[in-house]
């Protein structure tokens, strides 16, 4: 699990010119962020972005597929981010493209969570 440190100097590198994009280490792999929105994930030198049910057929539509893992209970979770397509790692338009859909997820998965009330 985890990523290089190559993979990562390759997609700061590609997403050069999408905003302040950084990527964090966390949980065994990394966080992907422009300007401070998580909007991607990398595990194993792969790149996951985030979607939610107005993008998520789009990623299907081109074969991409969810992120999984397994916590110590052993049951799979899957989470909203999926696999980056395979042809957007060498088009660094596209990769743009797909991040953009990624960051326009996020913004409105952040929308829609409700604020947190006075403790009681």
């Amino acid at each position: 699990m985890g990523f290089s440190e190559s993979y990562k100097d390759f997609l700061i590198d590609q997403l050069a010119g999408f905003g302040s994009v950084t990527i964090r280490r966390m949980f065994g792999g990394g966080g992907v962020y422009r300007d401070g929105l998580m909007f991607g994930l990398v595990d194993d030198d792969i790149l996951y972005l985030k979607a939610d049910a107005t993008s998520q057929p789009d990623f299907e539509a081109v074969g991409s597929t969810a992120f999984v893992y397994q916590p110590g209970n052993g049951k799979a979770v899957q989470m909203s981010y999926w696999r980056a397509p395979e042809t957007c790692m060498d088009d660094q338009a596209e990769l743009l493209h797909w991040c953009g859909i990624a960051v326009q997820a996020a913004k409105r998965t952040t929308q829609k969570k409700p604020k947190p009330g006075p403790k009681q």
